[in-house]
């Protein structure tokens, strides 16, 4: 069995969950339109070139989830999912999960976005476990902070050795798929690496380094 592991956004998805949950929150009339629209487009951006303070991010993107205990909140993404989530998901990535599946390979979601956000997401496309970052719950409420290392950049490897320690699984012929140069410590330490859909910077990193290119995204 080989492990493949999966990026979430813009890679499995044709979108970024974690984003479109801040456009969900602005159409729902939860935040403040105007303010909580420019400063999700702002950590967008610099999450895509690859600047962004991770911990300044979380605080501003957690803080809507403690306005509301865990049950109300799952109502909530149930409607995410149906208007934000279903409408990103793609045939050519639900295909590459099922080609994995039916190498009996393990597949492993690993994403910077929290779990709340994507363990429904993970669930629905049936894969075997999930790396997210994980927002602290205590009780039935959220509290703005973050259980544990934030699964980005470097902390994705750390993260993903953790689970590699406490699992019986290895690196050993393992595979990863992702669109970011965010990503490019665990393109480093995975056997079969493969760059999709992703940006001029990481493409051009991927053919210095002889890494397949592809993509999942349906054809225009």
């Amino acid at each position: 069995m080989s492990l493949a592991i999966f990026d979430l956004d813009h890679t499995l998805l044709n979108g970024d969950s974690d984003h479109a949950w801040g456009e969900f929150l602005v159409r729902q009339q939860i935040v403040d339109p105007s303010f909580y629209q420019r400063q999700n487009d702002h950590f967008y951006e610099q999450y895509k070139q690859g600047t962004l303070d991770i911990h300044e991010y979380l605080a501003f993107a957690l803080e809507p989830l403690t306005r509301f205990p865990v049950q109300e909140l799952e109502l909530m993404h149930r409607q995410f999912m149906r208007e934000f989530i279903t409408p990103m998901r793609q045939a050519k990535a639900d295909g590459l999960l099922q080609q994995h599946r039916e190498r009996g390979d393990f597949l492993l979601i690993i994403t910077a976005t929290n779990r709340f956000i994507t363990a429904p997401i993970a669930r629905s496309m049936a894969v075997d476990d999930l790396l997210a970052t994980d927002p602290e719950i205590l009780g039935d409420r959220y509290t703005g902070r973050v259980k544990g290392i934030p699964c980005y950049r470097e902390g994705k490897v750390q993260r993903l050795h953790q689970w590699l320690e406490d699992t019986e699984h290895t690196l050993d012929d393992s595979y990863f798929y992702t669109d970011s140069i965010n990503d490019l410590p665990l393109l480093e330490e995975v056997t079969h690496p493969f760059v999709v859909d992703a940006d001029e910077r990481l493409q051009d990193e991927a053919r210095r380094r002889n890494w397949p290119l592809m993509s999942l995204r349906p054809i225009s």
